[in-house]
């Protein structure tokens, strides 16, 4: 499939609904808590099986991200969103007949498998093309797409939950709501397939502002060579092990902090915590990865890891004293997780050029795997270990916080340690993949 040219005029602020579009439907990933609760029902599964969709998929988005980005890159936006739509549309449809007929496999390959290779090739399938349209402003640009991501369990979980509310918390019911989850997203998808063009060579808009590094051009081959593309690497695994630590435990962990003070926190209440967490995880994405148009990516990386450091801290000391400052720590904390994921494709484009910058990043997006599994691998262990040991309310999360604190200082020295990419990693002549086939052809992983 041809990448499909944009015609004389196009406006390019057509291409950021396009990305939205699979990025909201995606999405819905963080909203599979909704269906854990009625499959342990409906199933007899255990918390910890209930979970292996949402964990596959995860893995298997940076899988997919990591060796399906270079195809990205060959083939164009609308490619890679049709790949997208048919993989998480089929995950769904694999899911419901899973559901419908009790076999809980098919749904752990259907929503984890297939549905996880849709998840990775739809989140890289804009950005490439989204950096191209916005040279000025390509922080702003892939946050508003990468928004959507964050954003996609906001509409997923009320919307859901009204379905299982309808339909029935039985295999069944639950089966007919994974159905028209997987309809809806294909239609809804669809969208962007048809609405997404790339901006013609002779007619790229030219950036109004300086580039941090002019002329860079790097391939994706090249990139993982070199030291730059590994500190990345671990500032985007820290950041996000710190933000999901939070993100995955938010409900039961300020359930627990407060569970010993004259105002314990209801379960409502909770639930309505988690949905400002969500709301924060959105408003960064485009809040601070538009800042980092103005005072540069690493300065914004600055803010992510070393303020986060010192949000975690104050929790530590203070968190089970004050709900508004636990609250407030939390939701910057979050700002910072969604921020830190939209703001890294400008980060590589600083670094490596456009030239392959979605392949790039791809491979970047393996740190995000390592990271959904190292952060709730830390909270809830630490914290069964600590409840085994004696330890109950705040007492069970110090530790994990406290690993986290020393995380994000890791994360912060990494950042640190980048430097222009030397010119030995340079492609010959600088140029967009495909303005010179030849180069791509020699230079593509």
């Amino acid at each position: 499939m041809s990448p499909p040219l944009a015609p004389t005029g196009w406006s390019r602020w057509l291409v950021p609904p396009a990305a939205l579009s699979v990025h909201l439907s995606i999405g819905q990933a963080y909203a599979w808590s909704v269906f854990k609760p009625p499959l342990e029902s409906a199933l007899g599964l255990s918390g910890t099986q209930s979970a292996l969709p949402f964990q596959l998929g995860i893995v298997m988005l940076g899988l997919s991200a990591a060796f399906g980005g270079t195809l990205v890159e060959r083939n164009g936006p609308r490619w890679a969103m049709t790949v997208a739509l048919c993989c998480f549309s089929s995950g769904f449809l694999l899911s419901a007949l899973g559901a419908a007929t009790e076999q809980y496999w098919l749904i752990v390959l259907g929503y984890g498998f297939v549905g996880g290779i849709g998840l990775g090739i739809g989140y890289i399938s804009p950005v490439s093309t989204l950096i191209k349209w916005f040279p000025d402003r390509p922080g702003m640009a892939t946050g508003i797409a990468i928004m959507g991501f964050g954003g996609g369990a906001l509409i997923a979980s009320p919307w859901s939950a009204q379905m299982l509310e309808s339909f029935g918390a039985d295999p069944s019911g639950i089966a007919l709501a994974f159905l028209v989850h997987g309809l809806t997203y294909a239609v809804f998808m669809s969208l962007g397939v048809l609405l997404v063009r790339v901006p013609r060579p002779d007619s790229r808009p030219t950036p109004s502002g300086p580039s941090p590094i002019e002329g860079v051009q790097v391939s994706a081959r090249n990139a993982v060579r070199t030291p730059q593309f590994w500190c990345l690497w671990v500032v985007l695994c820290m950041n996000v092990t710190a933000g999901i630590g939070i993100l995955e435990k938010a409900a039961p962990m300020i359930t627990d902090f407060f569970a010993d003070t004259d105002t314990p926190v209801s379960v409502s209440a909770a639930a309505g915590f988690v949905a400002l967490l969500s709301a924060a995880n959105m408003a960064g994405r485009i809040g601070w990865s538009s800042t980092s148009d103005l005072i540069g990516r690493k300065n914004i990386y600055r803010l992510y890891l070393g303020v986060g450091a010192v949000m975690y801290l104050l929790i530590t000391q203070f968190g089970d004293s004050s709900k508004p400052l636990f609250i407030i720590c939390a939701l910057v904390i979050l700002s910072f997780y969604g921020g830190g994921f939209a703001t890294i494709p400008a980060y590589l484009k600083d670094l490596f050029g456009t030239y392959q910058v979605g392949a790039i990043h791809g491979r970047l997006l393996t740190a995000w795997s390592t990271a959904g599994v190292l952060g709730p691998l830390i909270v809830n262990w630490v914290a069964d270990s600590q409840e085994e040991a004696g330890k109950h309310g705040a007492g069970l999360y110090g530790l994990s916080l406290t690993i986290m604190i020393g995380l994000l200082v890791v994360g912060f020295v990494a950042n640190e340690l980048v430097r222009p990419v030397h010119p030995r990693h340079h492609i010959p002549a600088p140029r967009e993949a495909a303005d010179d086939d030849t180069v791509r052809d020699q230079q593509s992983a």
